[in-house]
């Protein structure tokens, strides 16, 4: 029997079984669907992580309250979404003082240290529009040294410098549209002269590891002054500038120690502060991206074999159905390879279709759930990583493969039974 003949065999069963076939497919669909979003979502996640990544300096160094935040994500995150990054962590004292930032200048391979207070004002305002910003207290006489981000005009913040504030390239260009330098900006009640505009990256870039678009710069003795619960001698953060990255685990550990010295810690358990370098923001955020993308795959997988048991079903059912149609076309010379090729383009065909609607449906379902996650989660740093998919045509050649291919293995067992059944007794079967 030709082949063009046995698939319209094949079609014609399923077009003469509409409901169930229907009915099997939709299981395909919303296994493939699944599969294609939550692969999406992890893979525009990975490629958000490793931009966010890229834009880090790696000869910079964090040190944050807190040593839970060393071990755990939240830190990391919320550095990359360019919020305020002082808070909350194992601890919430602040425990970062001057004199840390003395002791931490002795390190041999440190270039500069500088202290930091971060913060959200609800008042900023120029030109009688008025919004919210994310606020950074720095030491202007070191601060340039940190920032990689260019500025699209003025100059950076230098020694001496009071008053003054260097703006993000958002908020200049996005919240407050036609801002440029020296011109008067208020910021919690207070008046301060714009003297730089960084350029507009999309990504981060400041010394921290988060985005400087949104973010208003000044010397730290003005933030203190409109930042609620701020001092000028303790931080949110202390950033150090190392000279040489090959050796930069080493570095880590004479900080951590100097630093348990200088807080009198004498127990590692007991550590009340977390150094953050991008190697291990990188290796932890990766670590458990990876997990988590395996877990919801797996589920998805799930999905996929109930919808290959569907098929299954819907295909022992049609052999049944079919049993005095197979011993029609045997005893006028069908053979067993005619049978079994006639139902397993069945299931084929069964799981061809489940996978073209199953991978319109899943980037259609994965640009949704990206949407809302960046919408529900926020501008923070999850729900910039989790706010856009990545549909490879890789991905979606290799997904419409397993479709067809879980038709087929599905439909096996059946097709070689009904090719099987012995033509007499299939002739006598009602």
């Amino acid at each position: 029997m030709k082949l063009s003949k046995s698939f319209k065999i094949a079609l014609n069963i399923i077009l003469h079984s509409k409901l169930r076939s229907w009915l099997t497919i939709i299981g395909i669909v919303i296994g493939i669907a699944a599969v294609i979003a939550i692969v999406s979502i992890g893979q525009g996640a990975q490629r958000n992580l490793e931009q966010n990544l890229n834009s880090l300096n790696p000869n910079i160094l964090t040190v944050s309250p807190g040593f839970s935040r060393a071990t755990g994500a939240g830190g990391e995150f919320r550095n990359f979404g360019g919020e305020s990054r002082g808070g909350s962590g194992g601890s919430t004292a602040k425990n970062l003082t001057v004199s840390d930032v003395t002791a931490l200048k002795g390190v041999s391979n440190v270039l500069y240290v500088m202290g930091t207070v971060s913060g959200t004002v609800s008042q900023v305002s120029f030109l009688g529009k008025t919004s919210r910003a994310s606020v950074e207290g720095v030491d202007p006489a070191v601060w340039k040294n940190f920032e990689t981000t260019g500025l699209a005009s003025g100059r950076y913040l230098s020694q001496g410098d009071v008053n003054v504030v260097v703006v993000g390239g958002g908020i200049a260009n996005n919240v407050f549209s036609g801002m440029e330098t020296n011109r008067q900006i208020s910021i919690g009640g207070q008046n301060f002269r714009v003297v730089g505009i960084l350029q507009q990256t999309g990504t981060g870039g400041g010394p921290g590891g988060g985005s400087d678009d949104n973010r208003i710069f000044m010397p730290i003795e003005n933030a203190v002054t409109i930042l609620e619960g701020k001092d000028k001698k303790t931080f949110d953060d202390i950033t150090i500038k190392i000279n040489d990255i090959s050796i930069t685990n080493e570095t880590v550990t004479q900080i951590t120690n100097i630093l348990m010295m200088s807080h009198g810690i004498l127990q590692a358990s007991k550590q009340d502060f977390s150094v953050q370098s991008p190697t291990s923001i990188q290796q932890r955020v990766t670590s458990t991206l990876s997990s988590t993308s395996t877990f919801l795959t797996g589920i998805a997988i799930i999905s996929l074999i109930v919808g290959a048991i569907g098929i299954m079903n819907t295909m022992f059912t049609s052999v049944l159905e079919k049993t005095r149609e197979i011993g029609i076309l045997k005893a006028i010379g069908a053979k067993d390879r005619d049978i079994l090729t006639i139902f397993l383009l069945n299931a084929g065909i069964i799981g061809l279709i489940g996978g073209i609607f199953g991978i319109v449906l899943g980037i259609f379902a994965s640009g949704y759930i990206a949407e809302l996650s960046g919408t529900s989660l926020g501008g923070g740093g999850m729900g910039r990583m989790l706010s856009s998919a990545y549909v490879s045509p890789t991905l979606v050649i290799g997904i419409f493969i397993l479709s067809v291919a879980v038709g087929l293995i599905a439909g096996a067992i059946p097709a070689y039974r009904a090719s099987r059944l012995n033509p007499v007794d299939a002739l006598r079967y009602e």
